[in-house]
């Protein structure tokens, strides 16, 4: 298996152990406790950290002169808080839990956008590169389908503590195969130092401080509108979960919740095997279809009469937003600046972790609503994440035409090539 095939191995083991945190977190204190509402507490201590941890995986990324043993001690660790939580969860006094659950939670930016930071040195640019970020968008929604239904088969034929126990034997894999990848490798730009795939040890370059990144998502006009509009976005995506539940009872069939889920995930993983590999496309005008079409049909499944319909919409919309995360990557790789690409990768994944939390405790506050109404304020917002990237985009490229005498529709680099210090 050569060093992609491991990544993709690593990436998929990993991204499924967070996957299944979620269900299994609440399974296993409601079979020992019997309380959702304990599972609830510990999984926001799971999540809570995402984007305050993110600047500081990032620029540790960064700094690390043994980028090997930073990535699989991180997974290492976070390996370490599943095993640990289903042993304590129920059993030790919630404080303890609770650390345990901030402390794992903190290693999850290594999980999501510090692991997709590997690809650029893994895979030379271009055409390649571009196809990669398809294969590792699909890590995520190959991991969204299949964690919550293996934890829950395995909770059902044994119990949640099993259940989390395969989590952990996942996560562990995911450190056994980052131990095994090429940190040396030459694709990376030069000076991108060890986080980011430089040659371990040897990095001369002056290395960035935590802020660096976050400096870069504001600075880079290309940054800025991907992580503006799919925070945005994902406040939406974080009350889907709940609000498909309440969609489901109100149509009639209260169990099938799940079933619209299911379906958003398995249209995403297709979405994002054929749609995400558009590589001819440039990705933030394929970012901002993705945004607009999932909009769409969420907003046709608000007016489904029945689960049937309202699912073949939920898949619909899935299929639409697989591609958002390749597209997303993509414009990450292409336009972050070398030195601090695992910061940028990091802290873009923490800020859409958190617009998710933060969308999930919305629609907890609104659930007495009409659930429909609920299904169509989040179209509404992914509808208006496509217009806030397609405004930003555009009043970078007015802005810049006067100054370097182009035409405004020249101002960005074509995909697939970065502009040497970002614009």
């Amino acid at each position: 298996m050569g060093g992609f095939g491991r990544y993709l191995a690593a990436a998929l083991a990993a991204r499924f152990a967070s996957e299944g945190m979620g269900m299994a977190v609440v399974l296993l204190a409601l079979e020992r406790t019997g309380s959702a509402a304990h599972g609830a507490f510990v999984l926001t201590a799971w999540m809570a950290p995402h984007v305050l941890a993110a600047p500081a995986a990032g620029a540790a990324a960064a700094r690390s002169r043994r980028p090997r043993l930073f990535y699989a001690g991180a997974l290492a660790g976070f390996t370490a808080a599943v095993a640990a939580l289903a042993a304590l969860l129920g059993r030790a006094p919630v404080p303890v839990v609770l650390a345990v659950a901030v402390l794992g939670g903190s290693c999850g930016p290594v999980v999501t956008g510090g692991l997709s930071s590997l690809v650029a040195g893994l895979v030379p640019e271009g055409a390649r590169r571009d196809r990669a970020y398809g294969w590792d968008a699909s890590t995520y929604n190959a991991a969204a389908v299949t964690a919550p239904a293996v934890v829950g088969l395995a909770g059902a034929a044994v119990s949640a503590g099993p259940a989390m126990g395969v989590l952990a034997l996942s996560a562990a894999l995911s450190a056994v195969l980052a131990a095994t990848l090429p940190y040396g490798s030459p694709y990376t730009d030069a000076g991108a130092g060890a986080g980011a795939g430089g040659h371990e040890g040897h990095g001369a370059a002056p290395r960035p401080g935590a802020g660096a990144g976050l400096a870069a998502l504001w600075r880079v006009r290309e940054l800025r509108a991907i992580t503006s509009a799919t925070t945005l976005a994902f406040v939406g995506v974080g009350a889907l979960t709940t609000t498909s539940v309440l969609l489901a009872r109100g149509l009639g069939s209260p169990g099938a919740g799940g079933v619209l889920m299911t379906a958003f995930a398995l249209g995403a993983l297709a979405g994002s095997l054929t749609l995400g590999r558009m590589t001819s496309v440039e990705p933030g005008r394929l970012a901002r279809w993705a945004m607009a079409g999932t909009g769409a049909a969420l907003a046709v499944a608000a007016s489904a009469p029945s689960v049937v319909p309202a699912a073949a919409a939920f898949a619909a919309a899935g299929v639409c937003d697989g591609p958002l995360l390749t597209a997303t990557l993509r414009i990450r790789s292409e336009h972050a600046p070398g030195a601090v690409r695992a910061q940028v990768f990091t802290l873009g994944a923490g800020l859409k972790v958190t617009a998710a939390s933060t969308g999930a405790a919305l629609v907890g506050l609104t659930a007495a609503a009409p659930p429909w109404t609920l299904l169509l304020g989040i179209a509404v917002l992914q509808l208006a994440a496509a217009a806030l990237h397609l405004l930003v985009v555009a009043r970078g490229r007015v802005a810049r035409a006067p100054a370097t005498g182009r035409p405004a529709g020249s101002a960005t680099a074509p995909a697939g090539r970065r502009t040497p210090g970002g614009p």
